[in-house]
């Protein structure tokens, strides 16, 4: 069983930085793809970046493209989402989720199997 737990969530000002985590366990690391998503109160949860472990390529929301990068650490079998220029709108729960056996980036959270428990987010203005 595939376990993720995300950490580094908390309060920020508006024009802040946070660096959110995801540490995978439970099987042998070889995941193809890893993302992060969001939801805010009273919306759909929406896609904010997604990585391939395989070979670094990356896709980010039109929404936080030039703010937020992906990246990941294969030795310690953890994905991060370093958030930047955080803006009030970006205050939601920031989930991780993971999908195998496709190379495919994908946006839509049906495409992801495993999922971690969420981290708050909250961006004052």
């Amino acid at each position: 069983q595939v376990q993720l737990v995300e950490t580094g969530g908390g309060l920020a000002q508006a024009g802040g930085s946070l660096r959110l985590s995801c540490v995978v366990s439970g099987r042998t690391f070889g995941t193809y793809i890893m993302g992060w998503f969001r939801q805010a109160p009273g919306k759909e949860r929406e896609f904010v970046s997604a990585i391939n472990w395989n070979d670094d390529r990356t896709l980010y929301a039109d929404s936080v493209k030039g703010r937020f990068t992906i990246s990941r650490d294969n030795d310690k079998n953890t994905m991060y989402l370093q958030m930047n220029s955080l803006k009030p709108e970006d205050t939601a729960v920031y989930y991780c989720a993971t999908r195998s056996g496709s190379s495919i980036l994908s946006p839509r959270p049906s495409a992801y199997i495993y999922w971690g428990q969420g981290t708050q987010v909250t961006v004052s203005s």
